[in-house]
């Protein structure tokens, strides 16, 4: 497994970073007027109709300018810089993704990013993700193009959330969770045949990250779609895994849930993760 695979974390000054947060990669210079965001952020969404942007004195040693969006009982904290987000925070995110490598080199080669936290008062971390996601959306006209969700090592096209018909909040609470707010990544570890495929960023959904040995790349989709429908599943329920749960996978398959053993170092989580074998091969 290369390097560029394993976990790593992106944080500005430190590691106490609070709540949810998402990454916007922007062409251009940034544009913070604060008449011009909070008319952006009005004009979005009716539920953002009294939204508020109050700026706050750029901090020079920090190298950012700093704010407060605020609606409801939601608050997004932004913090925007005139300099690209850190290669070694953005390449993780963007070398697992299936987008292509036009959109990829567009991404490096970006000029300023915004980072987006969540500090407001909606208990669902889901909920704090999708206002979060909204916020990126709105701020699409600035010049932003990829949102980068780094806990997750995930990027996402901005486009398909500002094309959409639908109500964007909708919209997001609807599409799968490995789109944005989980990633999917697959892995090569040296001496194991197959292919490793395994999620991040689930335990900040309050869900359990998931992994299963594959044969080969081309079960990707199928892995992808498999995640989601227990990830519905639990959400829908409640319920809660343990180790030694069996589930239907679908087309037959059963698998049986087991924790990372200690020689899985790639499966390393800061959250429960659960490695599903087919109950043929798991040995007793």
């Amino acid at each position: 497994m290369s390097a560029s695979n394993r976990p790593l974390k992106w944080n500005v000054g430190d590691d106490s970073r609070p709540g949810r947060s998402l990454q916007l990669l922007l062409e251009g210079p940034l544009q913070l007027q604060p008449e011009r965001v909070q008319a952006l952020l009005r004009k979005w969404h009716p539920s953002l109709r009294e939204a508020t942007f109050t700026a706050m004195p750029w901090e020079k040693e920090a190298g950012a300018h700093l704010g407060l969006i605020s609606w409801g009982e939601h608050t997004v904290q932004l913090a925007g810089f005139d300099v690209p987000m850190p290669s070694a925070a953005l390449e993780p995110c963007l070398q697992p993704s299936h987008y292509d490598e036009a959109l990829k080199d567009r991404a490096r080669g970006h000029s300023t990013h915004l980072l987006l936290w969540y500090a407001g008062q909606e208990p669902s971390p889901f909920e704090q993700y999708v206002a979060l996601a909204n916020i990126t959306g709105a701020l699409a006209s600035l010049g932003a193009f990829l949102v980068v969700n780094s806990d997750a090592f995930n990027v996402a096209p901005i486009e398909p959330l500002c094309a959409t018909d639908a109500d964007p909040f909708d919209y997001l609470r609807a599409m799968p969770l490995q789109l944005l707010f989980c990633g999917l990544v697959k892995m090569e570890v040296e001496g194991t045949p197959g292919v490793w495929m395994r999620t991040f960023g689930a335990h900040l959904l309050g869900l359990p990250d998931f992994a299963r040995l594959t044969r080969g790349h081309d079960e990707g989709q199928f892995t992808f779609m498999m995640f989601e429908r227990v990830w519905k599943y639990l959400r829908g329920s409640q319920a809660r895994f343990k180790a030694g749960d069996t589930l239907q996978a679908g087309r037959g398959m059963a698998m049986r849930l087991r924790h990372a053993r200690e020689q899985e170092y790639f499966l390393r989580n800061p959250g429960e993760l659960f490695v599903m074998e087919p109950m043929s091969v798991v040995s007793a």
